[in-house]
């Protein structure tokens, strides 16, 4: 008899947790750390992605959504109003050689001169250096890597990035998008060359038809 109760006593204490409300507890407290590191990650993400641009009220110029959809073409609205994105090769402005001032497409602010414009065979009309109190910068987490954006000083509008693979004698590369930018030309500067169009894409008659710069980021 006392053999038997000890055999008992031992299949008993052989699993001690294996019972409904142990299970129950273990389930519960897997889901929590999921649910809890699920959390993290979320927040993580936001943090990394958070909008470092400046608030609208802080620019000369300030107007609705609705106010720019009305006053700019679509891709222009886009960009400037919504950090679009134009696609490579596409701006006629990418092969403008002419003596002028490149602006802001929203406000008419200029932003660039031809002296500092550059071929860096990306696509997107390129300065190594804008006027002076003309444009600013915040940080864009929209992708894994981190970049510099460069917003119109007076109106916020999105013109595109800056990057620090430029030709002296400032080493950067101010990444424009043509459609956030227009351009006057200067005094006896003569008429605009001819686009080529191939397709969607517009070359000018002596930039290369692919990107020819090495260690350039092909990101605008």
């Amino acid at each position: 008899m006392y053999e038997q109760a000890t055999v008992l006593e031992e299949a008993v204490m052989s699993e001690p947790y294996a019972t409904p409300k142990s299970t129950m507890i273990e389930t519960m407290s897997r889901r929590a750390w999921l649910v809890g590191g699920s959390s993290i990650a979320v927040l993580a993400a936001l943090w990394w992605m958070r909008d470092d641009s400046a608030d609208a009220a802080t620019f000369e110029i300030v107007k609705s959504d609705d106010e720019w959809r009305r006053l700019l073409k679509p891709a222009a609205y886009n960009v400037l109003r919504h950090q679009g994105t134009e696609r490579p090769f596409t701006s006629p402005l990418d092969a403008e050689k002419r003596a002028g001032t490149f602006a802001c497409a929203g406000c008419d602010l200029s932003l660039f001169s031809s002296e500092t414009k550059f071929e860096s065979g990306t696509g997107w009309p390129s300065f190594y250096k804008p006027l002076p109190n003309a444009v600013e910068t915040s940080s864009d987490r929209s992708l894994l890597v981190p970049r510099t954006e460069v917003h119109c000083r007076r109106c916020g509008g999105h013109l595109g990035h800056v990057f620090e693979d430029g030709p002296k004698p400032t080493g950067l590369r101010y990444c424009m998008n043509g459609v956030a930018l227009s351009f006057k030309p200067a005094a006896g500067a003569g008429p605009a060359r001819a686009c080529l169009r191939l397709g969607n894409f517009c070359r000018g008659g002596a930039y290369p038809a692919r990107p020819t710069s090495v260690g350039v980021s092909l990101s605008v």
